[in-house]
This record gives C-alpha cells, structure tokens and sequence, in this order.
C-alpha cells in the first residue's frame, strides 16, 4: 500500500503550506539517490509477489455476510506466531492494507533466480492460507476475492462490529469511515484527496443489464439480448476516469461508454472534441527554407540549445505537443523542445503534419526500424504537407449536436463516492529485482505492454455495491477512487481556481488519475557501438520513443533540475511527469527536517501514490551496514486476485518467464502507448478475455530481409520455425545478435527506436487465444516462448511438470474453454435461487457466494469451468507451523494425563497383563 510512516500526519490546509517545498525536495533526493546507486550492477534476479485477502463473518441463521474489522489483530497475530517461528525455511510476512478487514501477506524471504522456486510460489500462498487459517475466529473466512459483492450496499448493517454510514474522512453516503485501517497514513490520505479535489470521488461503473433491471427500463438501448453490447458483437468500453462531461449532463446514476468498433475505438464527442479531450499528439515536419539550413539544434528547454545533440534534418518528422505557456514551442517525446518558428517569426521550421506522415528524409529510413513491414513510398515535403490539409485534425470532427448514437451509449451506473471502494480491492503484484538500472528500465517498458492482457485474463472483479457490473477488472474503479485532480486538472471549469500552493497551482490539465496506466516509456537505449552507418552522438535523440504518442504532463521545473543533474531525457521524463502530482501525507516534524543526501521520504510520498500499471523502483537507503542489499526493481501491478492459489501461482510463474524470456530473446513488445491505454479500456469490458481483441506487436524479432524475385521481402525469423526450415541448428549470425561489454544486444538497445517508416503497422489487433498461442507464420504466441525458453535452460523436470499444468490452465483460460473468475461469479449469481433477474446481489446470493469462495480456495469444492481437471489439495490449518522435538520437562500430572488417554487401548491392556 505504499510507505507507512509512524507520526502525526498533518491536515491538507496545513499540509498545503508543505507541498511545494516537498515536491522540490523529493526532486533533490532521487537526484541524490540515483548518483549514489546508478552503477550498481550485477544484481541477481530476486522476485515476489503480494496476495491480499478480506476477512468476512458469516451468519448463518441469517444467511448474511459482512466485512470483519479485525485485519490488525489478525494481522499482529499472524506476525506473533512467525516471530516464534523464525527458525523455518519458509515463512510468510505479514502487513497492513487500506481496508480495516484486509491483510497483505507475502513470502518472509524472496524467490531467487532458479527454476526450484517456481515451485516454492504456490507452496508458500498455500502456507499463508494456511497460517491464516489457524487465526480465523468462528465463521470468519478469508477467501482470495477481489472486492466484497454488498461493499457500499448495506447501511449501518455492513460491518461487525457495527458502524454507522459516513464520517468525516470519507463524507460517504455509502460506507462508514469506520472500514478504514486506523493507521494515520490511510484516512489522511482518503481526506486529502476528497479535499484536493474539492469533491466527494465519483465511480461510475455501467451496470450490467438483465431482463429485469429496472434502471434500463427507461433508456433506449442497441438491439440485441443482455449479452449484446453497443449493438454488435465488439466490446462496450468504460472510459473511466473522464465521465466529468457526462456526469454534468446525466448526473451520478448514469455514465457514456464506448464501443470497440474499430481501430481507433469509438470517441464521444462534445462540441467537436473528444469527451476525455486527451489529444492524439502531433506530428510536425521538421523544413527549416534558408541558405544553407539543413535542420535544425534541439533545446534542452525553450531558448537552450544543445550543439552536440544529434538535430533533425530537413524532411525529419518529430512527434509533440505544444507548450499552452510558452507559445511558439513544441516538446517533443524524447524530451527535448523546437521552436515553430524563428525569432523574428519570419521562417517557419516546424509544419504539422499528418499522423501517418513518415520522414522524407533517407537517412532517418535508413536508421529508423530494423524491423520493416511495408515498403514506404517515400512521401516528399510537397506531398506531407498537401496531405496534411485533409487528414491532420488533431481529433476526428464531430457535430455540435449530439449525435442518435451517443444516446444510445447512454448506460445505467453503479455510483461509489469514495476511495474505500477502489483500495479496497484485492489483487496480485509482483516485483523483480533486475540486473541493474538498464535493465529495470527495459522491463518496465515491456511489462507495460503486458499489463492490460495480463489483467483481462485474470479479471476477477463483475461485482460492487450489491450490484452486477457490465464491467470485470477493478483498476478503472480504483483510478476513480483516488482522483484528486482539480476541476481545472480535468478540464473543467474550475471557479476556484488557480491553487497557488498546488503543483501547476492545480491549473495545469492532467490526463490521468495518479492511479492509471504509464503514461511513458522509460528505456533510453542507446546507439550500438561499432555501428558505421549511423553516427553515435546523440543519434537516439532523434527517433527516441516514437512509441510515447500520448501527452505527457511534466513538471518544467523538475525536469529542468533532472537534467542539469545529468538525468537522460527519459528518465528525466518519467521523473518529472510523477511530479505533476502532490504528496498527500505529510507528517509533523519531517519536512524540512529530512536530509536529501541520504533520505529518500519526499521522493516515496511522490513516488508511492503514483499508481502506475508498473512502476519502477529504485534501490532505497540502507540504513546500516546489516540492512540487506536491495537493487533496481521493477513492479507489475495489473493483475487480478485469484480464487485459489494454483491459479495465482500460475500467473506469477507465467509472468516470472515471460521477463526471462523477454531479455533472454531479446523480444520488442513496444506498441504506441495510446494503444496500450485502449487495451486497458478494452481489458475491463465484460469476457475481455475470450471476446475481445487487444493491440499487439505482430513482430517480436527483427525481421529477416531477401528477395521474393520482385524486391526487397521481409518475414519473421519465427516462420522458418513454424514452416519447418530450421532444425534448430545454429545461423548465421545477425546484427542483433551481437552484445556490448554489459552483455546486452544491438536488439535490445535500439528496441525504443525501432520506428522510422510505418510503425503504425507494427502491430495488430489479436484475441487473447493468438496472444497466447501465436497467430500465422510471424508470431509465435507466448506461451510456446515460455516453452522454448524452458527448453533453452534445460529446466529440470520436476518444475517443468508443474509449469506445464500451469500453461495447460493459463491456456485453456485464454482459449475460452475455462472461465475467468470474473465470468464465474456473474454466472453465479444470475443462476442463483434467490436471483431476481434485476443486477442486484441479495444477501443470501452474497452469503452463498462467499462460502464457496472459500471452499474452492480451500479444495474442498472443484470447479470443473473454473479449473478443468486441475484438483486442488485440501488445505487446512494442520501442519501450519513446525512443531518443536521438545525436551523441556513435563509435570507428572500432565504426563499422567497423557497416558490415561491410551489405557484402553489393547496394546496398552496387553502391556499390562503381561
């Protein structure tokens, strides 16, 4: 959940007086933090996972269930019993969550970097259920679900002990303040955002319609049963996080959703704009027309020129935005800024330009993808610019008048108001330590791509607030539970601002929730050493993420120090886009007292509440000499909690390959960023995993260039496996394959730079079964990767065993043939006795659905549509901690006590006879 701090934290009109300073010294202690460990190298890969479970009391005369506020003592409890218990191998660590009934529990010491602990993942979820188990009172249950069904819907009677709806922190006309751990650092930071806002949070999920709902009575839908969506068979998209629009017109029971009905998915309009009025970022043609000009020099900010940057050329195309304070400027996606004009405003340099523009420039096709999939015609200035005239609008144009459609898209909503619904959800995270800084950022870049399929395949999340939700994951509720942008910050008019003290004085258009999808790449890579055709100095500047084609909101100020400080533009990026944010916990006596040269508290409370799909971690302070050695550490945050632990330790294990395999193919997963934000619209749509499609890279490898008799042909490395023409013998050698002195490829390094003609072609829309196990003769799916891989390391057969059940399930769930829990639970309680057919979950469907829950966890009840032939071991508190050989003397009484329990046996009997 992130830092937790011991102190009195401050309110938010004290805190406010705090923020700027926080935010610069925050800025100056990661500076100080990454001189001091960029150059840690070497690091072995170390992994974990977090599993958090809500603690439920059951009823059973009543056929009810509530939410039990006993997650501390529990928690104190468990840990007790593992500081008696330090002596074993194995053990489990156990911490605080948002939520009053949630416990976090992860393994005492990591996984290491061999295949035996694949094995130990599933071993040690199995051990925390256990351990769990023996501190359960009666009728408490502790199953692995992400959300509790009735959260929200049951009054004053939600809760044991009893609490009474609202309070002071939440203002909630739902939940009590009493649901809420009584660590400081959580209702301070509930409070803090409602207040930074200047509203309640507003969660407004579209609710799933069924014959008898009765707030679709009204509304005029699309044809079709309850199974329909927008009319079609493509997925209904909720656009969370930018209902502002429609909720002004609408109000909180109703919410506009989106259909998947195209490449660019359905946008909704208003005025001519985008609902969410987030542009695509442009594209501008770099045509500087004076007497000897042939480019021109990148700013490191406007007016700062850099000489020894490699500068675009005439017939360049570079990708940014303009800079709404500082007109006449564009900043681009590599982190550096042109100006549009020249100072006397008389030669215009920059030309927007098409989106689909490629550069005229030959060198830059020559430098640009090592990985071509069409022949580019080779579109000349002239051409660029006349085509500019009917296809460079910056959004598609719309009329003013709302369109028949738009209100057909109009859907019912399950309203929520506050950050309990959202951080009250359960789920599965894991964090690699990687080698070092290089390759944390790599992964980072690579794990964002996965995020989203990886959450639609996990999806666990189609019921909230005693409601059927027409949506399966949570993380768009939790991005809504802890939105604390202003009304400006959204788009919005906002009467009072600006905030002086706020960051971009609470003005500045943000995007994003602080909870949501990366919002850029961070991988620099570099231009390979020894290659003679393309010049080494500065070259990256001008292809660099091609693929970041959404804007980044930064923070100019920090970005200036970042760089100054010698922080490369990328990162300087992703540092300087966290700092848009403002802490929310600021705690008496640890603000200026903290030391920037050796503390790093400031840059955490910036860093810890960014909640980002992965986030990017590095090493933290040691405060002795015996504190262990912690590296550069990648976290992957999507993914949904299972109902038992094979299926968690599946995903973990899956996940845990897919990194290896990845960095040991030197595998490209880039795809523009403003696809992998629609991939996680499209990753909550209801059954995402067997019905939808998500963009995806169609080429992980270069490919390999000959002659198909009329020209120049390119194809997969991976066809001549799938059409037989290798028999794994060794090739000759590709330029790709070849590694610096870090031990790192040509491949990899120019991986973010892989764009120089039609990238837009790189990738393709894939259901999730071709995700998994390959589409064609060009990409192989994932899961055979995983297996090559397992192959490639000769991985013993014990752990092969129980990995291959775990792709056997993961592959059936992204065939259809299984279900994903989420699809499993709304069956549930459709079919259940007590349903009505109107989206509402009952109290005896919520009674009944949480007991087998827990049985399913527990294996005492299979699931054949949930886990196929797959059983799963009882599990029981039995054998949950060693038991000691004692040796200490017992009382004679006891002893005496003992053996009466065995003299009616025969043995003894006979004993005594004799």
């Amino acid at each position: 959940m992130g830092l937790l701090k011991v102190g009195v934290p401050q309110n938010w009109d004290k805190s406010k007086k705090n923020l700027r300073y926080i935010r610069k010294a925050g800025v100056r202690q990661f500076i100080s933090t990454y001189n001091r460990v960029k150059d840690f190298k070497g690091d072995e890969l170390l992994w974990g996972d977090e599993i958090e479970y809500g603690i439920f009391k059951l009823d059973h005369q009543n056929k009810k269930v509530r939410l039990c506020l006993q997650g501390k003592e529990i928690m104190d409890e468990l840990n007790r019993k593992e500081q008696e218990n330090h002596q074993m191998t194995e053990g489990c660590n156990f911490v605080p969550e948002y939520g009053a009934w949630m416990v976090e529990a992860t393994p005492k010491r990591p996984y290491t970097g061999y295949t035996n602990d694949l094995l130990r993942v599933e071993r040690n979820m199995r051990l925390r259920r256990k351990r769990m188990l023996t501190v359960l009172g009666d009728d408490v249950i502790a199953p692995t679900v992400s959300t509790f069904p009735l959260l929200g819907a049951m009054k004053d009677d939600g809760t044991v002990p009893p609490s009474k709806v609202g309070g002071p922190v939440t203002q909630s006309d739902y939940i009590s303040d009493a649901i809420i751990n009584q660590h400081p650092r959580f209702g301070t930071l509930t409070a803090n955002i409602r207040q930074r806002r200047g509203e309640k949070v507003n969660i407004r999920v579209p609710l799933f319609r069924d014959e008898n709902t009765p707030e679709f009575m009204g509304l005029k839908l699309p044809a079709g049963g309850v199974d329909g969506c927008c009319g079609s068979d493509s997925q209904q998209l909720w656009r969370y996080g930018k209902g502002d629009y429609s909720q002004e017109k609408y109000g909180k029971d109703y919410v506009v959703v989106g259909c998947s009905t195209s490449s660019t998915d359905e946008a909704v309009f208003k005025d001519g704009m985008r609902e969410d009025d987030m542009p695509t970022l442009q594209k501008w043609l770099v045509d500087v027309q004076c007497e000897g000009c042939k480019g021109l020099f990148y700013r490191s900010s406007p007016g700062q020129i850099i000489p020894d940057a490699d500068w675009p050329r005439n017939g360049d195309i570079v990708v940014g935005s303009e800079i709404s304070n500082v007109p006449g400027w564009i900043r681009l996606q590599n982190g550096y800024y042109l100006p549009m004009k020249s100072d006397d405003g008389k030669i215009q340099f920059l030309h927007r330009v098409s989106t689909r523009a490629t550069p005229s420039n030959p060198e830059m096709k020559r430098i640009g993808s090592s990985t071509p999939l069409f022949r580019t015609n080779g579109d000349n200035i002239a051409a660029l610019l006349e085509g500019y005239k009917e296809t460079a609008t910056l959004v598609a144009q719309a009329p003013a008048v709302e369109s028949e459609q738009t209100k057909e898209n109009v859907r019912a909503a399950i309203h929520m108001d506050a950050m309990a619904f959202g951080m009250g959800c359960c789920c599965l995270q894991i964090t690699f330590q990687c080698k070092d800084v290089d390759e944390s950022r790599f992964l980072f870049d690579q794990l964002a791509v996965l995020a989203p399929v990886m959450m639609a395949l996990t999806a666990s999340t189609p019921l909230l607030r005693g409601r059927i939700a027409d949506t399966d994951a949570r993380w768009g509720i939790i991005s809504e539970s802890v939105d604390d942008r202003t009304l400006s910050e959204r788009g919005r008019n906002d009467p009072n601002g600006p905030q002086e003290e706020l960051a971009g004085k609470g003005k500045n258009r943000i995007y994003k929730s602080r909870y949501d999808c990366v919002s850029t790449y961070i991988y620099q890579g570099a231009v390979f050493p020894g290659n003679e055709t393309i010049p080494r100095g500065g070259l990256a500047n001008r292809v660099l993420n091609m693929y970041n084609d959404i804007p980044v909101p930064i923070d100019e100020e920090s970005y200036k120090l970042l760089r100054e400080a010698g922080i490369d533009p990328a990162l300087s990026q992703h540092v300087a886009h966290l700092f848009i944010r403002d802490p929310l916990v600021v705690f008496d006596g640890a603000v200026e007292e903290v030391d920037d040269e050796v503390q790093t508290e400031h840059w955490e409370s910036i860093q810890s509440t960014n909640w980002q799909s992965v986030r990017w971690k590095p090493p933290p302070p040691r405060n002795s000499p015996n504190d262990p050695h912690i590296g550069w550490r990648t976290e992957f945050r999507s993914m949904e909690i299972q109902l038992t632990d094979f299926e968690n330790a599946a995903f973990t294990a899956f996940t845990v390959l897919l990194t290896r395999v990845i960095l040991t193919f030197d595998l490209n997963l880039y795809i523009p960023l403003s696809r992998v934000d629609a991939n996680m619209q499209r990753a909550h749509s209801r059954n995402a995993s067997a019905k939808g499609k998500f963009f995806f890279r169609r080429h992980l490898a270069p490919l390999e260039e000959g002659d198909d008799g009329y020209g120049v042909k390119y194809t997969s490395m991976f066809s001549r496996a799938v059409n037989g023409e290798t028999n794994g013998e060794s090739v000759q050698k590709a330029n790709g394959d070849e590694v610096d002195e870090e031990g790192v490829s040509r491949q990899r390094r120019e991986a973010p730079f892989a764009p120089g003609s039609d990238e837009e072609n790189s990738y393709e829309e894939m259901t999730m079964t071709e995700i998994m196990t390959g589409k064609g003769d060009y990409f192989p799916g994932l899961i055979p990767l995983v297996n090559a891989y397992l192959d490639h390391i000769h991985c013993d057969k014990i752990t092969r065993a129980r990995v291959d059940l775990y792709l056997d399930f993961i592959e059936k769930r992204a065939t259809g043939e299984l279900v994903t829990p989420a699809t499993w639970m709304r069956n549930f309680v459709r079919t259940h006795p007590d349903y009505k057919g109107d989206s509402v979950v009952s109290d005896e469907i919520a009674y009944d659905l949480l007991q087998t829950c827990t049985d399913i966890g527990l294996g005492k009840l299979h699931v054949p549509e949930l886990l196929g032939n797959i059983k799963i071991d009882l599990v029981t508190a039995e054998g949950a901690y060693e038991v000691k050989l004692e040796s200490k003397r017992a009382q004679n009484d006891h002893v005496l006590g003992l053996l009466a329990r065995y003299k009616r046996r025969d043995s003894f009997a006979r004993g005594r006879q004799s």
